[in-house]
C-alpha cells in the first residue's frame, strides 16, 4: 500500500481516548451489505443475515491501518513492538422510512453514532433477488435520500431540546437569546430537508455553538456503493448506479470508493499473501479496507507521522497542518509543554539511508522549531524538558 495520501481539507476533531483512533459510524438502509461490511473490515463477526434488522446492538470494531512503512522501520530498529494507528467502527440497525416514528426498529440507535468523526453510508448498487430490498427496488439516490431524512429528523429533536432549555433562560440572557435565535434559523433550515452542513454559522460564538450540537448531518460523509463482483474490476466505471451515486457525493464534496461487501468479506478469512494473490486474480489493486482508509483521510484531512526506536515503532495520526508542538503533544502533554525542537527526517530518506545515524551524517535530519508543520511520513524524535 502506498503512504496514506497527505492532501485534501477537512479538518474536525478526531483524536479520542487514546489520541490516535478515529471514529466512523456506518449507516444504511436494511440487507445493503452494512453488517457484512462491519464484519469483513472488523472480523468482529456481527450477525449478518438476509432479512431486516438483525443487527440490533450497535456492533464495535477496531481496525490497524495498514502501513507496510512501519514494518520496515520496526526492521531497521528491531522494534519490540510495532504499533499502527487504527479505526473504529460502529455499526447500527439498519434504518428504513419512518424510522423517527417508531418503523422498523426506530432511529434509537443513530444516538451510538452522534460521536463518530465521519459517517460511513453503505448504499446497494447492485441486483439479487435472492436479497431482499426493503423498498422492493433498486436505487440508490432514494435509499440515500431516506437516510438522510432520518438523519435529519433524528438531528431536529436534538435541536428541539435545546431549544427547549436554551428558551428559558433566553429573556434574561442575552447570550442564550443570540443562540435561541440561531437554534431556530438552524432547525428551520434542517426543516427544508437541507443537511446542517449546509448551514453557515455567523461568527465565533455561532460556529463554537455549532460543534457543540454535534448534528449527524454535519458530519462529513463516505459512500460506500456496494457493487456485485462483475463490477469490481472497473471500480463500478460500467454501473450506472455507481455513477449516480459519484455526481450526488460530487455534488456535496463527500467521498465515494466502490467495494463488493462478499468479496471483503472472502479476502477478510484469507491470510496476508493469499489475499494479495486473490486480489490481483481480480484484477484489484486494494482491498475495499484499504479504500475506505484512504477516503477516510482525505475527508477528514488526516496523516502520518512515525517514531521509532528499539522499543516500539508507531504511527501517529495528526489533522493535515499539525504543528511541531501539537504532533507531539499526541504522544503526551508534556512533550508538548516543554517542546524544545523536533528532529525530522522523511521516511524516503530514511530508508534510503539505510538508518537514521546515515541519514544525519548525510545532513538529512533536520532540526525544526515550534513553527514546523509536521508532513506525512515524517519520522520524529522530539526534545522536551518539563
Amino acid at each position: 500500500m502506498r503512504p496514506l495520501p497527505s492532501e485534501t481539507v477537512f479538518v474536525l476533531k478526531v483524536f479520542k481516548e487514546d489520541h490516535t483512533k478515529m471514529k466512523l459510524g456506518i449507516v444504511g438502509l436494511p440487507n445493503v451489505g452494512k453488517s457484512t461490511l462491519f464484519n469483513s473490515l472488523t472480523k468482529a463477526g456481527a450477525e449478518s443475515a438476509n432479512y431486516p434488522f438483525c443487527t440490533i446492538d450497535p456492533n464495535v470494531g477496531i481496525v490497524p491501518v495498514p502501513d507496510e512503512r512501519l514494518q520496515v522501520l520496526t526492521d531497521m530498529y528491531h522494534s519490540a513492538k510495532t504499533v499502527p494507528a487504527v479505526i473504529e467502527f460502529v455499526d447500527i440497525a439498519g434504518l428504513v422510512k419512518g424510522a423517527s416514528k417508531g418503523e422498523g426498529l426506530g432511529n434509537q440507535f443513530l444516538s451510538n453514532i452522534r460521536e463518530v468523526d465521519a459517517i460511513v453510508h453503505v448504499v446497494r448498487c447492485f441486483e439479487d433477488s435472492n436479497i431482499i430490498h426493503v423498498d422492493g427496488s433498486i436505487d440508490p439516490l432514494r435509499d440515500i435520500e431516506t437516510i438522510n431524512l432520518e438523519l435529519i429528523f433524528s438531528d431536529l429533536e436534538v435541536l428541539e431540546r435545546r431549544i427547549s432549555k436554551v428558551a428559558r433562560a433566553a429573556n434574561n440572557d442575552k447570550t442564550a437569546a443570540k443562540e435561541l435565535a440561531q437554534l431556530k434559523k438552524l432547525k428551520a433550515h434542517l426543516e427544508e430537508g437541507r443537511m446542517a452542513k449546509t448551514f453557515e454559522p455567523e461568527g465565533e460564538d455561532e460556529e463554537a455553538w455549532f460543534k457543540e450540537y454535534n448534528l449527524l448531518t454535519a458530519k462529513p460523509v463516505i459512500y460506500a456503493a456496494n457493487v456485485a463482483e462483475e463490477d469490481l474490476a472497473d471500480d463500478g466505471a460500467g454501473n450506472a448506479q455507481v455513477q449516480s451515486v459519484k455526481d450526488f457525493a460530487k455534488e456535496e464534496n463527500s467521498e465515494v470508493f466502490v467495494i463488493c461487501a462478499q468479496i471483503e468479506q472472502e479476502i477478510a478469512e484469507l491470510e496476508e499473501d493469499e489475499k494479495k494473490m486473490f486480489l490481483e486474480d481480480l484484477g484489484l489493486a486494494e482491498s475495499g479496507l484499504e479504500k475506505l482508509i484512504k477516503a477516510s483521510y482525505r475527508l477528514l484531512g488526516l496523516i502520518s507521522y512515525l517514531t521509532a526506536g528499539p522499543t516500539e515503532t508507531r504511527a501517529w495520526t495528526i489533522t493535515e497542518g499539525t504543528k511541531a508542538p501539537q504532533a507531539a503533544g499526541k504522544i503526551h502533554t508534556d512533550f508538548e509543554r516543554g517542546f524544545i525542537r523536533a528532529e525530522v527526517v522523511s521516511y524516503e530518506n530514511m530508508v534510503s539511508c539505510g538508518s537514521y545515524n546515515a541519514a544525519k551524517d548525510k545532513g538529512l535530519v533536520r532540526s525544526e522549531g515550534k513553527e514546523y508543520v509536521v508532513r506525512d511520513g515524517d519520522v520524529i524524535l522530539f526534545r522536551f524538558n518539563v
